[in-house]
């Protein structure tokens, strides 16, 4: 039954082709298109998770020594919401929508047919690895497509865990896992898809939009970037600091998502380092290295990546590091310098540089010379001083008084502007992603007026007061 799996993992990349070419195959047969086949697959899939629910936190402990509570919130918990919510709503996503008709071409019946796509690749990410493998794919399949899933070569527990689930549930010529390095995801890139799926870098998305470019294969582009927070003076600092700092260092900082850096109204600032500073050790204690609740960085690159970051800057808390464990203590760093590598790109990791202003001017200054981020956050009880910035800046999507918790929400698509990516989903929002929105007129015979039929002399003026009428 799984004799593809067997072949794939033989001689790998070289059958990348051929396992396209099945799925091509079985996307032609129409069984995809088949509601209750496609809730079938959803409800075994669920199944599946949930008998491997201990597996899959061992997994993610594994990769990461990331807590049972941070992945079952950020990761297990959300991919069983979206399959309840897909296996609950399908039919009526799927359902035609029917539109209001036009004068202009009276009479007829109006739709917009929701079609899968076809043939989809879905790229996945390494920091939250199985929730941003497995709800694309929950929404892909439940549009009717067939899935290449690639998932993260840099969390080979998780990897593998996700594999076998897919193997389980799954006939290859559906879906199917493909493990690998860059060579496979060049090898999976220069075939020719129906849409492309990918989280991770603005550096490796611009790779993936270039490859998509000479197929015109439509993308969703998840990317990151620096995501500033903006606190002003009107704030209740005990709060705030809690609140950011629980954002900040979930996951050990490596959140897409996260804060990555704050611009504090200058006239409170010390108060908030102080604040930070009390919230972090009551969250980690006095050495967070032996908390259970502090995820490592994801490899010893990355540990390193960090480390230089920090180099040369003030380091007010923290900066402790163990290169040999991935372990770098939630960090506090004063005041870099806009000019900085740690101010130029997106940090990733435990490290949080504060800025102050005085005037809008200066946090315009210093959001416009980034590029648009994927988050903005605000904390302010002043709710002009909140909407003018809302509406002043473009990011993907924010929060005021909170952060990271927009992604909780299934009814707000999630996705980026500019460098922090394009296309959204979540909820609805991603099976209308990997939906083709096909318009659709189903025209009456029982009448046939011969005003669009020349000739046409005579009838120019009639045809202006129409187009009057329906604007």
């Amino acid at each position: 039954m799984h004799a593809l799996y067997n072949l794939l993992y033989l001689k790998n990349v070289q059958n990348i082709p051929e396992i396209l070419k099945i799925q091509k195959a079985f996307y032609k047969s129409q069984k995809t298109k088949n509601l209750n086949y496609r809730l079938s697959i959803l409800k075994s899939l669920k199944k599946e998770i949930l008998d491997k629910e201990q597996a899959i936190l061992d997994a993610l402990y594994n990769d990461f020594k990331k807590s049972n509570f941070e992945t079952f919130i950020s990761e297990f918990g959300l991919v069983i919401s979206e399959l309840n919510l897909a296996i609950k709503n399908l039919k009526k996503w799927a359902k035609p929508k029917r539109v209001k008709s036009s004068l202009l071409t009276f009479p007829s019946k109006d739709y917009i047919y929701k079609d899968p796509y076809g043939n989809v690749l879905i790229i996945a990410p390494w920091n939250y690895p199985f929730l941003l493998a497995l709800e694309p794919l929950i929404m892909a399949i439940a549009a009717g497509n067939t899935v290449v899933l690639k998932p993260s070569e840099l969390t080979q527990s998780t990897s593998k865990i996700i594999t076998q689930i897919i193997k389980n549930v799954f006939l290859e010529d559906l879906a199917i896992s493909i493990e690998g390095g860059v060579e496979t995801s060049t090898e999976l890139l220069a075939q020719k898809w129906d849409y492309i799926f990918f989280t991770g870098s603005t550096k490796v998305g611009k790779i993936v939009a270039e490859a998509a470019a000479k197929n015109l294969t439509p993308v969703t582009l998840e990317l990151g970037g620096k995501s500033p927070c903006i606190i002003d003076e009107t704030v209740n600092l005990n709060l705030v600091a809690k609140r950011l700092a629980w954002g900040k260092y979930f996951n050990g900082g490596q959140t897409c998502i996260a804060p990555d850096y704050v611009i504090v109204k200058s006239d409170i600032k010390e108060k908030l380092i102080d604040n930070l500073k009390k919230e972090i050790i009551k969250m980690y204690g006095n050495t967070p290295e032996k908390s259970n609740d502090l995820p490592r960085i994801i490899n010893k690159n990355n540990t390193l990546r960090l480390k230089k970051l920090i180099e040369n800057q003030d380091v007010i808390f923290g900066g402790h590091i163990v290169e040999d464990e991935n372990y770098i203590s939630p960090t506090l760093i004063n005041a870099p310098s806009l000019d900085s590598t740690l101010m130029s790109e997106e940090i990733f990791g435990p490290i949080l540089p504060i800025l102050d202003y005085k005037t809008y001017e200066d946090i315009e200054s210093i959001i416009y010379g980034l590029d648009k981020p994927l988050s903005l956050y605000i904390f302010s009880n002043n709710k002009s001083f909140a909407d003018f910035i809302l509406n002043s800046f473009n990011f993907g999507g924010g929060v005021v008084n909170d952060v990271l918790v927009h992604f909780g929400n299934h009814k707000l698509p999630f996705g980026g502007i500019g460098g922090s990516g394009m296309g959204q989903y979540h909820g609805k929002h991603g099976f209308d992603t990997f939906s083709h929105h096909k318009s659709v007129m189903k025209r009456g015979n029982w009448i046939d007026p011969s005003f669009r039929y020349p000739p046409y002399r005579g009838k120019l003026n009639l045809l202006k007061k129409i187009f009057k009428f329906l604007g």
